[in-house]
């Protein structure tokens, strides 16, 4: 076997990762947007349940790689982001972005460790989607078009 099948695949190379990032953008650009898919809710509620979402997902994922120390951390973890998105819907919209940039640092570190294993390309598509969701919501936030928490 050489090298040449592994340094191709989307665990590797930038190139291997322009498509996740790639998807990953519009996914975080259509995050942001979807308080405009539910004008019956409060735009804050509307993010939160995204970020719980989103936090679930390495749940699944860890149900998948069958070890017992990567569910129990991966279900601890995905209740941090369920408790900030709560906090969020009474308090500040602010803890939307907190959560979103804090669960695209626990992307990197996923991408970085293999944590979770079988995930390959998820880590970059989210922690792009998350980005660029915490980056329009706060923008949202400093221009008065969304209503803070």
């Amino acid at each position: 076997m050489t090298g040449t099948a592994s340094s191709t695949s989307a665990t590797g190379t930038r190139g291997g990762l322009r498509t996740p990032a790639a998807w990953g953008a519009v996914a975080g650009g259509v995050q942001a947007a979807s308080p405009l898919a539910f004008p019956w809710l409060d735009t804050t509620t509307v993010h939160a349940l995204g970020l719980t979402l989103i936090a679930a997902v390495y749940i699944g994922f860890a149900v998948a790689d069958g070890r017992r120390h990567v569910l129990v951390a991966e279900v601890a973890v995905a209740s941090v982001f369920v408790l900030l998105a709560a906090a969020a819907v009474r308090g500040s919209a602010w803890l939307i972005v907190v959560g979103l940039v804090g669960h695209g640092l626990k992307d990197v570190w996923q991408h970085r460790t293999q944590f979770v294993a079988g995930t390959r390309w998820w880590p970059p598509f989210c922690a792009v989607v998350d980005g660029v969701a915490a980056v329009l919501v706060a923008a949202a936030l400093v221009a008065g078009l969304a209503v803070p928490g």
